[in-house]
């Protein structure tokens, strides 16, 4: 193999195109290299915290729903007792206006057994009256005696 010019021409031009590329085209690589490294990290960072304040996120909804559902037993056991409450009360309210009634209801019948008592008094008066005067009238034998008498036995006994 001869070595020439050619060949001399050939290696210069190519430690020209290595100094060239190492000296203005390998920089701008390098750069754009580095950009993308960066931004593919920076990208895995933000995906390993966006994973984090998914889990954060997750672990305060679990917390959340676990808290509302507290409350919202709490605010049924409430409800519960309001409304036992509630019904004891109507309970004693009617059982106070059950003996309320019940109450006038007897006031009302004994009111009632004392008129039909007077009224029934003044018509046995009315009758004893009315038997006396026409006895008197007439004159008694001794059958309206003994019958007079035996009636008051009767009502003595």
């Amino acid at each position: 193999m001869e070595i020439n010019a050619t060949l001399f021409g050939q290696m210069i031009t190519f430690a020209i195109f290595v100094w060239f590329t190492m000296r203005f085209v390998w920089p701008l690589l390098e750069k754009t290299l580095k950009d993308r490294q960066d931004k593919i990290s920076e990208g895995l960072l933000a995906a390993e915290r966006g994973h984090k304040e998914l889990e954060i996120a997750q672990k305060s909804a679990i917390k959340q729903i676990r808290e509302a559902r507290e409350t919202a037993a709490h605010i049924v056991d409430q409800a519960h007792k309001q409304a036992y409450l509630i019904i004891e009360e109507a309970k004693a309210t009617a059982h106070h206006e059950r003996d309320t009634i019940v109450q006038q209801g007897r006031l009302e019948v004994e009111q009632t057994r004392r008129e039909a008592q007077s009224k029934l008094q003044d018509e046995v008066g009315g009758l004893v009256v009315s038997i006396t005067e026409r006895l008197l009238k007439r004159q008694m034998n001794e059958a309206d005696q003994a019958a007079l008498l035996e009636l008051k036995k009767a009502k003595t006994l």
